[in-house]
């Protein structure tokens, strides 16, 4: 039986892989490296403790490595593809790919930084609590993991995947009356109008919705919210819910804050994915503890 290649060990064969400048999908990656490597059936089928394949996993990682380093991007949905550094890295036949190579990349190294400094001091909090304070110190921090990671798939899909993620997501939360009811407009919407959710059967009240997929460092600002408000009052509309990937400036906030003739919901993107990830939109449970505790009334035996 081979020993499974450690993630960075997959670095170079995945970034060769990539040289043919198209786009790539994990799974067919994980595929393709699996029979480049000759794995046998029971080596790619290897679980982890949290179910999944540990292969797969690897593979994950070094696809994320190479993207903290800029030799890969992300191009849609679980899919990636080489960029002009990526392609200057294979020119240079380097012998391997791993850490410590990656290290001569400034964004790569801020990556490090930032991860170490987040690892330090959940380690020193981890060190002074308790047990079950432990568990809930872990399980905030996998939250966090999660919605970087919910973030950056959002970043990577199209506009139009993000209008119908955040219908979904309003549904989800109980809006969209007994019918579940809501509608993407599109190209073909009013103004500053991506969708509505609809609040009853016969469509007398309806939620209007706008989605903005903006990179992080580009804040919304007052007028794309004016420019939603107008849109709604030409609607002759009193709701409105604007989301977006990034966050919105103090102006815009302020000015959602003092509309009097409809209710506005700023929803910024750190907002949106504690979101999803408390409705179950974009996310699946990988697996559940369960804590138990002793069961005092079973041994109260005074009575």
């Amino acid at each position: 039986m081979n020993v499974l290649p450690t993630f960075d060990q997959l670095m170079l064969p995945l970034l060769r892989l990539s040289a043919d400048g198209e786009a790539h999908t994990l799974r067919e990656a994980v595929t393709v490296l699996a029979d480049y490597l000759r794995l046998s059936g029971p080596e790619r089928d290897a679980t982890l403790a949290s179910g999944r394949r540990q292969f797969d996993d690897r593979v994950r990682g070094a696809v994320t490595y190479l993207r903290k380093a800029l030799l890969l991007q992300r191009t849609g949905r679980g899919m990636f593809k080489i960029t002009q550094r990526g392609l200057w890295v294979l020119s240079q036949s380097p012998a391997h790919i791993d850490t410590a190579y990656l290290k001569q990349f400034p964004e790569f190294e801020a990556y490090l930084i930032e991860a170490r400094t987040r690892r330090d001091r959940d380690f020193d909090l981890l060190n002074r609590q308790t047990p079950r304070a432990q568990i809930d110190t872990s399980y905030e921090n996998l939250r966090v993991d999660l919605a970087e990671d919910l973030l950056e798939k959002i970043l990577g899909a199209s506009p139009e995947f993000f209008e119908q993620l955040v219908i979904d997501l309003l549904l989800a939360m109980g809006y969209g009356g007994d019918d579940k009811t809501g509608y993407v407009l599109g190209r073909s919407g009013d103004g500053g109008v991506d969708g509505y959710i609809q609040e009853d059967k016969l469509g007398l009240d309806k939620i209007y919705v706008q989605a903005k997929r903006y990179a992080r460092a580009n804040a919304v600002g007052r007028p794309l919210v004016q420019a939603f408000v107008g849109s709604l009052m030409g609607l002759g509309a009193a709701r409105g819910v604007f989301l977006t990937t990034s966050r919105f400036s103090d102006e815009a906030l302020g000015y959602a804050n003092d509309v009097k003739h409809a209710k506005i919901i700023l929803i910024d993107g750190k907002r949106l994915t504690q979101l999803m990830i408390d409705h179950n939109v974009g996310v699946n449970v990988e697996k559940t503890y369960v804590i138990k505790a002793v069961d005092t009334d079973y041994f109260d035996v005074s009575t």
